[in-house]
Protein backbone atom coordinates (compact mmCIF):
# COMPACT_ATOMS: atom_id res chain seq x y z
CA UNK A 1 0.00 0.00 0.00
CA UNK A 2 0.94 3.71 -0.70
CA UNK A 3 2.46 5.74 2.07
CA UNK A 4 0.34 7.93 3.66
CA UNK A 5 1.46 10.80 5.73
CA UNK A 6 0.72 10.92 9.20
CA UNK A 7 2.70 12.31 12.00
CA UNK A 8 2.48 10.28 15.38
CA UNK A 9 3.03 12.28 18.52
CA UNK A 10 6.02 12.43 19.36
CA UNK A 11 7.84 12.77 22.72
CA UNK A 12 11.46 13.54 24.39
CA UNK A 13 12.22 14.89 27.58
CA UNK A 14 11.99 18.50 27.02
CA UNK A 15 10.03 18.84 24.12
CA UNK A 16 6.65 16.77 22.90
CA UNK A 17 5.30 17.05 19.08
CA UNK A 18 1.67 16.89 18.99
CA UNK A 19 -0.51 16.79 15.76
CA UNK A 20 -1.29 20.51 14.74
CA UNK A 21 -4.86 21.25 15.57
CA UNK A 22 -6.93 24.28 16.23
CA UNK A 23 -6.77 23.25 20.18
CA UNK A 24 -3.63 24.68 19.70
CA UNK A 25 -4.64 28.09 18.28
CA UNK A 26 -4.76 30.62 21.64
CA UNK A 27 -1.70 28.99 22.80
CA UNK A 28 0.63 29.60 19.47
CA UNK A 29 -1.42 33.04 19.72
CA UNK A 30 -0.28 33.73 23.26
CA UNK A 31 3.50 33.13 21.88
CA UNK A 32 3.84 34.39 18.20
CA UNK A 33 4.00 38.10 18.90
CA UNK A 34 7.15 38.29 21.12
CA UNK A 35 10.30 38.73 19.49
CA UNK A 36 9.60 38.79 16.25
CA UNK A 37 12.82 39.76 15.02
CA UNK A 38 14.01 36.38 14.06
CA UNK A 39 11.23 35.43 12.21
CA UNK A 40 12.10 37.73 9.05
CA UNK A 41 12.59 34.97 6.33
CA UNK A 42 10.10 32.36 7.88
CA UNK A 43 6.27 32.42 7.57
CA UNK A 44 5.26 32.95 11.09
CA UNK A 45 1.34 33.94 11.47
CA UNK A 46 0.97 37.08 13.89
CA UNK A 47 -1.45 36.35 16.78
CA UNK A 48 -4.64 36.88 15.02
CA UNK A 49 -3.50 34.82 11.78
CA UNK A 50 -3.13 31.76 13.69
CA UNK A 51 -6.29 30.11 12.94
CA UNK A 52 -5.83 30.81 9.54
CA UNK A 53 -2.15 29.44 9.66
CA UNK A 54 -3.56 26.43 11.42
CA UNK A 55 -6.38 25.55 9.00
CA UNK A 56 -3.90 26.21 5.98
CA UNK A 57 -1.64 23.55 7.30
CA UNK A 58 -4.36 21.40 7.68
CA UNK A 59 -5.48 21.77 4.03
CA UNK A 60 -1.78 20.81 2.96
CA UNK A 61 -2.36 17.24 5.55
CA UNK A 62 -5.39 16.40 3.79
CA UNK A 63 -3.65 17.02 0.58
CA UNK A 64 -1.56 14.43 1.83
CA UNK A 65 1.92 17.26 1.26
CA UNK A 66 2.33 18.00 4.93
CA UNK A 67 1.66 16.57 8.43
CA UNK A 68 2.49 19.49 11.08
CA UNK A 69 3.28 19.73 14.37
CA UNK A 70 2.56 21.89 17.63
CA UNK A 71 6.09 21.59 19.32
CA UNK A 72 4.89 21.56 23.33
CA UNK A 73 7.37 22.74 25.97
CA UNK A 74 6.87 19.81 28.69
CA UNK A 75 7.91 22.35 31.63
CA UNK A 76 5.35 24.12 30.70
CA UNK A 77 2.69 21.82 28.26
CA UNK A 78 2.04 24.74 26.66
CA UNK A 79 2.46 25.32 22.69
CA UNK A 80 5.80 27.18 21.88
CA UNK A 81 6.07 26.53 17.92
CA UNK A 82 5.68 24.67 14.62
CA UNK A 83 7.16 22.56 12.78
CA UNK A 84 6.44 19.24 9.72
CA UNK A 85 6.88 16.56 7.72
CA UNK A 86 6.94 17.94 3.78
CA UNK A 87 7.06 16.85 0.54
CA UNK A 88 7.00 12.88 0.96
CA UNK A 89 8.62 11.52 -2.68
CA UNK A 90 7.69 7.90 -3.42
CA UNK A 91 9.38 5.50 -5.86
CA UNK A 92 6.70 5.36 -8.41
CA UNK A 93 6.45 1.82 -8.88
CA UNK A 94 6.25 0.36 -5.20
CA UNK A 95 4.93 3.84 -3.59
CA UNK A 96 7.40 3.28 -0.98
CA UNK A 97 8.71 6.77 0.66
CA UNK A 98 12.19 7.49 0.15
CA UNK A 99 13.03 10.65 0.67
CA UNK A 100 10.78 13.63 3.07
CA UNK A 101 11.98 16.99 4.46
CA UNK A 102 11.42 18.32 7.78
CA UNK A 103 10.11 22.50 7.61
CA UNK A 104 7.52 24.71 8.34
CA UNK A 105 9.75 25.46 11.87
CA UNK A 106 9.20 28.24 13.88
CA UNK A 107 10.05 28.69 17.84
CA UNK A 108 8.61 31.20 19.72
CA UNK A 109 11.33 34.06 21.31
CA UNK A 110 10.97 33.08 24.67
CA UNK A 111 11.98 29.36 23.28
CA UNK A 112 14.82 29.89 21.31
CA UNK A 113 18.20 29.12 22.80
CA UNK A 114 16.70 26.54 25.11
CA UNK A 115 17.69 22.84 23.55
CA UNK A 116 13.93 22.54 21.88
CA UNK A 117 14.66 23.11 18.35
CA UNK A 118 17.44 20.24 19.04
CA UNK A 119 15.43 17.49 20.85
CA UNK A 120 12.12 18.32 18.04
CA UNK A 121 14.78 17.95 15.32
CA UNK A 122 16.17 14.57 16.57
CA UNK A 123 12.84 12.96 17.09
CA UNK A 124 12.07 13.54 13.67
CA UNK A 125 14.66 12.66 12.46
CA UNK A 126 14.86 9.69 14.29
CA UNK A 127 11.16 8.77 12.94
CA UNK A 128 12.04 9.10 9.43
CA UNK A 129 14.88 7.41 9.54
CA UNK A 130 14.24 4.86 12.44
CA UNK A 131 10.61 4.08 11.60
CA UNK A 132 9.97 5.16 7.90
CA UNK A 133 13.20 3.72 7.21
CA UNK A 134 13.63 6.84 4.73
CA UNK A 135 17.04 7.44 2.08
CA UNK A 136 17.59 10.90 2.43
CA UNK A 137 15.91 13.65 4.85
CA UNK A 138 15.67 17.37 3.61
CA UNK A 139 16.20 20.85 5.10
CA UNK A 140 15.70 24.32 3.31
CA UNK A 141 16.09 27.73 4.13
CA UNK A 142 15.76 31.08 2.36
CA UNK A 143 19.89 31.69 1.05
CA UNK A 144 20.01 34.51 2.74
CA UNK A 145 18.84 33.72 6.48
CA UNK A 146 21.66 33.04 8.34
CA UNK A 147 20.53 32.56 11.77
CA UNK A 148 17.85 29.46 9.93
CA UNK A 149 21.33 28.18 7.69
CA UNK A 150 23.45 28.12 11.28
CA UNK A 151 20.85 26.42 13.43
CA UNK A 152 20.52 23.78 10.31
CA UNK A 153 24.20 22.81 10.15
CA UNK A 154 24.44 22.58 14.33
CA UNK A 155 21.78 19.74 13.77
CA UNK A 156 24.33 17.68 11.46
CA UNK A 157 22.24 18.42 8.07
CA UNK A 158 25.13 18.37 4.89
CA UNK A 159 24.71 21.71 2.71
CA UNK A 160 24.54 20.60 -1.02
CA UNK A 161 24.23 24.14 -2.67
CA UNK A 162 21.78 27.20 -3.49
CA UNK A 163 18.97 26.60 -5.49
CA UNK A 164 18.12 29.95 -7.27
CA UNK A 165 14.34 31.31 -7.92
CA UNK A 166 13.37 27.94 -5.69
CA UNK A 167 10.29 28.90 -3.89
CA UNK A 168 8.18 31.20 -2.87
CA UNK A 169 9.86 34.23 -0.60
CA UNK A 170 8.50 34.59 2.96
CA UNK A 171 10.61 37.58 3.71
CA UNK A 172 8.07 40.96 4.46
CA UNK A 173 7.43 43.25 1.43
CA UNK A 174 8.35 40.13 -0.93
CA UNK A 175 4.88 38.63 -1.85
CA UNK A 176 4.94 37.48 -5.13
CA UNK A 177 8.62 37.42 -5.41
CA UNK A 178 10.92 34.28 -5.26
CA UNK A 179 13.48 33.20 -2.96
CA UNK A 180 17.16 31.52 -3.51
CA UNK A 181 17.08 28.57 -1.40
CA UNK A 182 19.86 26.83 0.95
CA UNK A 183 19.71 22.86 0.75
CA UNK A 184 20.95 20.59 3.13
CA UNK A 185 20.25 17.10 3.56
CA UNK A 186 20.80 13.91 5.66
CA UNK A 187 21.16 10.43 4.17
CA UNK A 188 20.13 7.20 5.82
CA UNK A 189 24.63 6.47 5.93
CA UNK A 190 24.75 10.18 7.74
CA UNK A 191 22.22 9.54 10.27
CA UNK A 192 24.47 7.16 12.89
CA UNK A 193 26.84 10.11 13.18
CA UNK A 194 24.24 12.73 13.03
CA UNK A 195 22.60 10.81 15.85
CA UNK A 196 25.12 10.35 18.07
CA UNK A 197 26.09 14.57 17.72
CA UNK A 198 22.74 15.35 18.42
CA UNK A 199 22.38 12.70 21.32
CA UNK A 200 25.18 14.39 22.82
CA UNK A 201 24.01 18.02 22.36
CA UNK A 202 21.14 17.27 23.62
CA UNK A 203 22.99 15.67 26.71
CA UNK A 204 25.24 19.05 27.16
CA UNK A 205 22.26 21.23 26.90
CA UNK A 206 20.26 19.35 29.64
CA UNK A 207 23.35 19.37 32.05
CA UNK A 208 23.44 23.42 31.48
CA UNK A 209 19.49 23.57 32.26
CA UNK A 210 20.24 21.40 35.61
CA UNK A 211 23.46 22.87 36.06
Amino acid sequence: MSFQLVGPVLEGESVRLEPLDHRHAAGLAEVVGERRESFGYTWVPNPDQVPGYIEAQLARHREGKLAPYAQIDLATGKPVGATAYWDPRLLPDTGTLFAIEVGFTWLAGAAQGTGLNTESKFLLFRHAFEEWGVARLDLKTDARNARSRAAIESVGARFEGVLRNWSRSWAPGEDGLLRDSAIYAITAEDWPGVRDHLTARIERLRARRAG
